[in-house]
């Protein structure tokens, strides 16, 4: 349920409601736009009756909420969130896009790969340095030496850096070194994880199981959200289907429908969508067509070398050519670059 104040309402108004929603035994979230104040009625499945806040001086009105996700629904949240990465606005007119590889391999791969994806016009670099694989024996990233080398090439690039992190207890070492951190397929149901970030300052890339549905995603969300943290923003990156010439099937049905759902910026993963480098591009084109506020694209320099996700990594060259497609696209599109 959510309290809408009028436009009038005053701060102590929006205290008392905020009292009640407290003494009532529930948790108040504010979300307050420019013309006026709505507080989320968060809590368990007992039932809140519209009269115990209508009477309130200052309310405009009470609506009930029906999806299950309360604080990242467009219902309690109107506005598209926008959210800021040391200076990179995501989730506003301007598509942003993420680029790098999928695994920090060495400080020669990194840095070469970082310059080139920031010449292109990259917004964020993404690194592994933790790495979550199927097999035990894949390789599973540098660790903190990765984390220590995405620093450096924040230093020289500019950039701001995403990383992995998969447990709660990495969330205070990743947290020293990254601007955001990802919460990758396998992890968007560790519910101890997302309760861990959701205390945290930094804003949080949430990935789509590869088999959970849409509103599971936004139930992931909803974790990190109630936890007082904000800034949440939403990838798909393709679902397992019985299709397998693909490594993934790409979802763009759901980035249209999660646009509609929530506020929370919402991105596509083209690279593990598709598995095929050939079909980074056209499915990237399609992504922010169907309304994605930005892109998370695998680059590596030698992908023939790659220890992880060399078959679905761009060369700088094929990236550079797709961030000059996507700025003609922008415009077309309402969007900037």
């Amino acid at each position: 349920m959510i309290v809408v104040m009028k436009r009038s309402a005053t701060a102590a108004e929006v205290d008392t409601v905020v009292k009640q929603v407290e003494v009532m035994g529930y948790h108040a979230h504010l979300s307050q736009g420019t013309e006026r104040t709505i507080i989320g009625v968060v809590g368990d499945n007992r039932p809140v009756q519209p009269h115990n806040f209508e009477m309130l001086s200052g309310v405009e009105q009470v609506v009930r909420i029906l999806q299950p996700f309360k604080l990242a629904s467009r219902d309690f949240h109107p506005d598209n969130t926008v959210i800021n990465v040391r200076g990179v606005e995501v989730g506003g007119p301007r598509i942003t896009v993420i680029a790098g590889p999928c695994s920090v391999e060495g400080r020669s791969q990194l840095l070469e790969t970082a310059h080139a994806v920031a010449e292109a016009g990259a917004d964020i670099l993404r690194g592994g340095a933790f790495k979550p694989r199927t097999s035990p024996y894949a390789f599973q990233g540098m660790g903190e030496d990765g984390l220590e080398l995405l620093a450096e090439a924040r230093e020289e690039t500019g950039l701001p850096v995403i990383t992995e992190v998969m447990s709660p207890e990495t969330v205070a070492l990743v947290g020293k070194y990254t601007d955001v951190f990802q919460i990758g397929a396998r992890n968007s149901q560790n519910f101890p994880l997302l309760t861990a970030v959701g205390k945290t300052h930094l804003p949080v890339f949430l990935k789509r199981s590869m088999m959970g549905t849409i509103q599971e995603t936004l139930m992931s969300a909803e974790y990190v959200l109630s936890g007082g943290n904000r800034q949440v923003m939403i990838c798909e990156r393709g679902i397992r289907t019985f299709e397998t010439a693909t490594r993934n099937t790409l979802d763009i049905n759901a980035i249209a429908l999660m646009k509609l759902w929530t506020h929370l910026p919402v991105f596509g993963d083209t690279s593990h969508g598709t598995g095929k480098w050939e079909l980074v591009s056209p499915t990237a084109r399609a992504c922010i067509a169907a309304g994605a506020d930005g892109l998370m694209i695998e680059v590596h320099p030698h992908p023939e070398l790659a220890m992880s996700d060399g078959a679905q990594s761009l060369k700088p060259e094929k990236f550079a050519a797709l961030v000059h497609e996507l700025k003609q696209l922008a415009p077309v599109l309402g969007r900037t670059m």
